[in-house]
């Protein structure tokens, strides 16, 4: 049983007449100038058919007609045509000023919005980057651990006096001669005459046991 589903798509409808009347509507390549009142021949001829309505046709024959495809067909020396591929006369000239006006307007309106898009893409492209938010840097964690105690008073000099090698032993505290004041530190080993302490400030140094003060 054949299907009486209208067609609503106009490409549909297109297909459906390039298979009806291929002779006149030609699917691919260069089109003929459609006879004068086309449309009358098409609604009559398919009155009958359940798969399109007027409206549709006419939306149909208007998108052919308005393709650059047949817009360049429509040229002098070509013949008109009926459904059935008949010649019907050749074309009037205002007719194909009227074709060839109506197709160089509508490249240009396509260029000029190829080039829309494309300045659109490119400036797209090449703006300005979002700003990264600057990266705030973490405050350090308070510490839960009591405050340190002061730190304890430096020794003078005066009140040292210089240590011998059975004196020391390691762990022992002792002071360093370093510069103009003595530095507090812990006897790591005795080697000798020299004796490698490490300073309160964690630094090791290796000294003469005459720079040892006790």
């Amino acid at each position: 049983m054949e299907s009486t589903e209208k067609l609503t798509d106009t490409n549909a409808i297109l297909a459906y007449l390039y298979e009806t009347f291929p002779l006149c509507f030609i699917a691919e390549g260069e089109t003929k100038p459609l006879k004068i009142g086309l449309f009358q021949d098409l609604a009559e001829r398919l009155a009958d058919d359940s798969k399109v309505s007027k409206t549709q046709l006419r939306i149909a024959l208007r998108r052919y007609t308005s393709s650059w495809r047949y817009l360049k067909g429509v040229k002098a020396g070509a013949q008109r045509v009926d459904l059935d591929g008949n010649e019907c006369g050749e074309l009037e000239q205002e007719h194909i000023d009227h074709a060839q006006a109506t197709l160089k307007e509508s490249q240009e309106k396509a260029k000029a919005k190829r080039a829309a898009k494309a300045a659109a893409e490119k400036t797209d492209k090449s703006g300005p980057k979002p700003e990264k938010k600057a990266f705030k840097k973490p405050l350090p964690k308070r510490s839960s651990k009591p405050a340190s105690k002061a730190a304890k008073p430096q020794v003078e000099a005066k009140d040292l006096s210089p240590a011998t090698l059975t004196e020391l032993k390691p762990n022992q505290r002792v002071s360093v001669k370093l510069g103009k004041s003595p530095v507090a530190g812990v006897v790591l080993d005795i080697k000798k005459e020299d004796v490698q302490v490490q300073l309160d400030s964690g630094l090791t140094v290796k000294v003469p046991v005459e720079h040892i003060l006790l």
